[in-house]
């Protein structure tokens, strides 16, 4: 993955003017499906096409300021903003922790910052199903993802002041659902049906993504700690112009719109053997959701308990507990270049796991990863545990991050209705809403529970998602199978996506 970067950098030296802006955004790029063939055909990147290279960086820009700001926020709560002198300064904060508490009781600093955590962090991965439809329906998945960015780029911007903070988190969130399915659809879009590649490449996708993933936290979070909480944050919001300027460079070489028009959109129909295909992803994303809580946990109350329970003094001085993000995803990237190699080495001698099979390993590593949290603060004090507790935790599920959700967006990619791909892609990003929202639900027992049982029931979950997979897994993958097989009869009832 050694020349994509240069492209990265070069882009980044040459951000487009407004006027070069507003000529790609009037561009058609809706040519046909004919015009694929030549992006499904490539090979020039890893065995790739060279698109998947662009949408990689983008992401890995994208990624960059999306952890760095993330491994900050629930601290930032929990530290300053949510505190007296500095909670009533945000604009509309009197009305927002209304309505959570009329919903959920009264909610400490500490519970107020799990919750508001949370919520930002499933609705992320809820409007992607908004912008999937605005992109399948009317503006396409190029228009609809440079859009994205630039909302993203408005919210850390707003991220500066406290004052506007709720508003930060709306514009971020609004960008990210304009983003993530889209960008993620077009991947799949760069393998012909039947290609046996695409599993690989999300994995090479994700590593893009979370080689950002790595360097935000350690940037931001040590920016954070020396200058102050807005610098982090700032420092965030410049590196989403790199993802813009990235994703511009690589327009020629991503796919081309399924279709031009919105009247064309409208005509969309799925037979009764895609709504079969739509209904069985949707029991595999309830066992998804399952897999996910004890994973975000780590990022929200994770966060909390490292900074009150472990011991991060080192000769080098103290780690910043952003970092802890950083070692995550730096578990996910290790994880993504053993995954892609002993896959193929199962495929030139034997044949490579089954995706059903990939997902039961992520989940049992995410338990795995979890529960080491949870023996931490059993055999040690607050303020006392062993470091070594939650760098091996955040390296493990990493890992366990590599196996999982990239199978799980192949999976998405191969059996979806192609006529609705990108609204498809959307959805599969709602088993992080579900498990965000449960993680940050369950946060508000996190003050009055013992830490050990806690991180043990939130191993239990993702072992219980990993169960369902093991024991149901392979009878649903081939009844999807079947479905996609089976050509459509004429007089089947079409009814409309």
């Amino acid at each position: 993955m050694a020349a994509p970067p240069a492209n990265a950098n070069h882009s980044a030296k040459s951000p487009p003017t407004s006027c070069a802006m507003g000529r790609l955004l009037k561009r058609d790029f809706s040519m046909g499906e004919a015009a694929l063939t030549g992006a499904q055909t490539d090979t020039t990147f890893l065995g790739h096409p060279r698109g998947l290279a662009y949408l990689s960086f983008t992401e890995a820009w994208e990624r960059f300021s999306f952890y760095g700001m993330q491994s900050l926020l629930v601290l930032y709560m929990t530290q300053e903003l949510f505190l007296p002198g500095h909670i009533e300064n945000i604009a509309g904060i009197g009305w927002y922790r209304s309505m959570l508490e009329g919903a959920y009781g009264p909610l400490s600093p500490l519970a107020l910052a799990g919750q508001t955590f949370g919520l930002y962090a499933g609705l992320v991965y809820f409007t992607p199903l908004i912008g999937g439809w605005v992109s399948d329906r009317w503006l396409g998945a190029k228009r609809t993802v440079i859009i994205g960015v630039l909302l993203m780029t408005a919210g850390h911007a707003a991220m500066a002041l406290d004052q506007s903070f709720l508003i930060a988190l709306g514009l971020l969130t609004l960008g990210s659902g304009a983003l993530k399915g889209n960008i993620a659809s077009q991947v799949g879009q760069l393998y012909p049906k039947g290609d046996e590649r695409p599993a690989q490449g999300f994995v090479i996708f994700s590593t893009g993504i979370n080689i950002g993933a790595i360097g935000g936290p350690l940037a931001c979070g040590l920016l954070a700690q020396i200058y102050g909480w807005h610098v982090g944050f700032s420092t965030a919001g410049l590196l989403m112009l790199m993802a813009l300027g990235v994703y511009l460079k690589g327009l020629p070489h991503l796919p081309e719109e399924l279709h031009s028009t919105r009247t064309a959109a409208v005509s969309v129909k799925l037979t009764k053997a895609d709504w079969r295909s739509v209904g069985i992803l949707m029991i595999f994303l309830v066992f998804q959701v399952l897999l996910g809580p004890g994973y975000d946990q780590q990022f929200n109350m994770g966060m909390v308990w490292i900074d009150a329970a472990v011991d991060l003094q080192t000769p080098f001085g103290p780690v910043p507990v952003a970092w802890f993000v950083s070692i995550n995803s730096f578990g996910t990237v290790l994880g993504a270049f053993a995954a892609i190699g002993f896959w193929r080495w199962q495929a030139k001698r034997w044949k490579e796991q089954s995706d059903n099979n990939k997902m039961v390993v992520g989940g049992l590593l995410y338990g795995v990863g979890t529960m080491l949290l949870a023996i931490g603060s059993a055999v040690q004090a607050p303020g006392s545990v062993n470091i070594v507790f939650p760098v091996l935790s955040y390296f493990i599920t990493g890992v366990g991050f590599t196996w999982s959700w990239p199978t799980w967006l192949a999976i998405m990619a191969r059996y979806a209705p192609r006529q609705i791909a990108a609204r498809m892609m959307a959805a599969a990003y709602l088993v992080v809403f579900f498990s965000s929202i449960i993680a940050g639900y369950f946060s508000r027992f996190y003050e009055t529970m013992d830490p050990a049982l806690f991180w043990a029931l939130n191993a239990a979950a993702c072992w219980v998602g990993a169960a369902l997979y093991f024991a149901f897994g392979p009878m649903l993958t081939r009844a999807l199978e079947k479905t996609v097989a089976a050509e459509p009869s004429p007089d089947l009832l079409e009814q409309p996506a």
